[in-house]
């Protein structure tokens, strides 16, 4: 309640008028201020959904166009690894032949000797006593060799190839 005195009705009216206006605020003022915040907030928000649809576009990009080339590299190399175990067990398993070739091989030296008869005939001719002089034994057995392996029953897909490659064949170009 205010408290206006009779005999001076008019003046403090009229500055208390004043008063009250000049402590609230203008409401243009403190409109601007809020439109100026708004309108930053809705370009913020315009650029956020900007980059939400290009990452949705590079997403969908990503997964129509890129996703089946990466598959289909998958089952390429699923081939080729496929391949590479394959060649793998084909080395062991020649490795292997090869060992045992070479113990054939070193018993055969051992049994028939390191040279052979015509390389002693050669050099017993030279003149060389310790050639001459050794006592030939009897033959021995004939050496017979191991069964071997064949490419063929590895690669199926070389067979072809090894056929134009064989000494019976003639070469062809591809």
């Amino acid at each position: 309640m205010l408290l206006v005195d009779a005999d001076r009705p008019e003046p403090v009216r009229s500055g208390a008028r004043e008063l009250a206006l000049f402590l609230t605020p203008e409401p243009g003022a403190e409109a601007k201020e809020v439109e100026e915040t708004i309108e930053g907030m809705l370009l913020r928000l315009e650029e956020f959904c900007s980059l939400t649809d290009m990452i949705r576009s590079d997403t969908s990009q990503i997964l129509e166009e890129n996703i089946p080339l990466l598959q289909a590299k998958v089952t390429e190399m699923r081939g080729i690894y496929a391949r590479v175990d394959q060649l793998e067990a084909f080395v062991k398993m020649v490795g292997h032949h090869v060992s045992l070739l070479e113990a054939h091989v070193l018993q055969a030296e051992r049994d028939h000797g390191a040279f052979s008869r015509a390389l002693r005939r050669w050099l017993g001719s030279t003149g060389l006593p310790s050639f001459g002089n050794k006592l030939w034994a009897p033959a021995p057995p004939p050496y017979e060799l191991p069964a071997l392996y064949r490419t063929e029953d590895h690669f199926p897909g070389a067979a072809g190839q090894a056929a134009l490659c064989t000494p019976g064949h003639p070469r062809r170009r591809l």
